[in-house]
C-alpha cells in the first residue's frame, strides 16, 4: 500500500481549499499549496487553523520542479462554478481543461504516486427519471460543466461562496428575512458539505490504490438530493421570521438527481456528516457570531462570476487571466 506523507493541494485558497489543507494538516499529511489568488483578497472569517506554505502560481505555469519530493496531488483550482466559467468559455477551457491535463501530465513526470482530481455534478446537466450514475451519460449544459462530480458545496468557510444555492439562500434569509425566488424551485440538486468534500478527498488519499485508480466517484449522499424549493424551506426554518415565496418555472433547465452508492462500497470509511439542516444552522449560527452586513453577503470577493469581472475590468489580469505587472 501507497504511504501518502506530502500532499499538493492546487486551490488552498479557494472556498473547498481552505477547508482540505487544515484538515489534511490535522491528520498528519505535509501540505503544499498552490494556488493563483483571485480570491485571496479578503477572508469571510479567521478561526486560527494551521494554513499551509502556498505557491502562489497560476495552474498553466506549474513545473516539474514544483512537484518535486510530492506523494499525491489533489487538484481542486479550476475557475469554478458556470457563471464564471461562462465568462470567457476558452480561457475556462484553457484552464480546467488544458491546466488540469498540464499538471496530470508533469505529476506522472515527477513521479506523484496517486492524483486526485475533483469535478462536478454539473456534467450531468439535465437528467430524467432515475438517479444518474457514474456510468450514465453526461449532459454538460454550460463551458464549466463540459471541462468538468462533487454534489453542489455548501456551508462556512474562511474564503467563502455565496454563488452557491444553499450558502445564496441562506446569506438572503439573514440580510432581507425574506427568500424570494424567481422560479418555482422545481430542479433537483444534489448537495454535500464542504467538509465531507474533505473527508471523501482524505478517505481517497488512504484507500488502497486498487480501490480507487482509474475510478470516477460521485461524491456526496443519495438522501441528499434535494430540489432547490425543499432547500429554500430548510433555510427559511432555520433563519426566524424568514419568508419563503416561489415564483413560475424557470428557464434553467439544469437537473439532475444523483446516486452516491459507488463511492459508499469502494470507501466504506466514508459518510457525510451534514445535511443541509445542519449546514443552514452553522450559517446561521456564524452569521450571527461575526455580525454579518448586507455589505459583506454582497462583497463581489465572495461571488466569482463578480470577482473576475472586477480583476478584468481593473486590469489587474489580462484578457488570458494572467496576471498583469505594475512595474516598468
Amino acid at each position: 500500500m501507497d504511504i501518502i506523507t506530502r500532499v499538493l493541494v492546487t486551490g488552498t485558497e479557494g472556498y473547498l481549499g481552505s477547508l482540505l489543507a487544515p484538515e489534511l494538516i490535522r491528520k498528519g499529511y505535509e501540505v503544499v499549496g498552490l494556488d493563483t489568488g483571485f480570491y485571496k483578497e479578503r477572508t469571510f472569517y479567521r478561526d486560527g487553523e494551521t494554513t499551509p506554505l502556498t505557491l502562489a502560481k497560476d495552474l498553466r505555469q506549474i513545473e516539474v520542479k514544483d512537484l518535486k519530493d510530492v506523494d499525491a496531488v489533489v487538484h481542486m483550482a479550476e475557475l469554478s462554478n458556470d457563471p464564471a466559467g461562462q465568462l470567457v468559455p476558452t480561457i475556462t477551457y484553457e484552464i480546467n481543461h488544458k491546466g488540469s491535463v498540464h499538471l496530470a501530465e508533469l505529476a506522472r513526470k515527477a513521479g506523484v504516486r496517486r492524483f486526485v482530481y475533483m469535478s462536478s455534478c454539473s456534467v450531468y446537466g439535465v437528467s430524467e427519471g432515475d438517479d444518474v450514475t457514474e456510468q450514465s451519460c453526461v449532459s454538460p449544459q454550460t463551458a464549466y460543466a463540459i471541462c468538468k462530480r462533487n454534489a453542489t458545496a455548501y456551508g462556512a468557510s474562511p474564503r467563502m461562496r455565496f454563488d452557491v444555492v444553499l450558502n445564496n439562500l441562506a446569506g438572503l434569509a439573514w440580510t432581507t428575512k425574506e427568500i424570494k425566488m424567481t422560479s418555482d424551485g422545481a430542479p433537483w440538486r444534489p448537495l454535500i458539505h464542504g467538509l465531507d468534500i474533505a473527508r471523501a478527498i482524505i478517505a481517497a488519499l488512504q484507500a488502497p490504490a486498487e480501490a480507487i485508480h482509474n475510478e470516477v466517484f460521485n461524491v456526496g449522499d443519495t438522501s441528499q438530493n434535494y430540489r432547490v424549493r425543499e432547500i429554500a424551506d430548510v433555510v427559511g426554518g432555520v433563519f426566524p421570521d424568514c419568508r419563503v415565496s416561489f415564483g413560475a418555472p424557470g428557464q434553467d433547465n439544469r437537473s439532475y438527481r444523483v446516486s452516491f452508492e459507488k463511492i459508499r462500497k469502494h470507501l466504506p470509511g466514508f459518510k457525510c456528516a451534514w445535511d443541509a439542516q445542519r449546514g443552514a444552522k452553522q450559517l446561521y449560527d456564524l452569521f450571527k457570531r461575526i455580525d454579518m452586513t448586507k455589505e459583506v453577503f454582497e462583497c463581489r470577493t465572495f461571488t466569482r462570476l463578480k470577482q473576475l469581472e472586477y480583476l478584468i475590468r481593473t486590469q489587474q489580469i489580462d484578457p488570458q487571466f494572467f496576471w498583469t505587472s505594475t512595474g516598468a
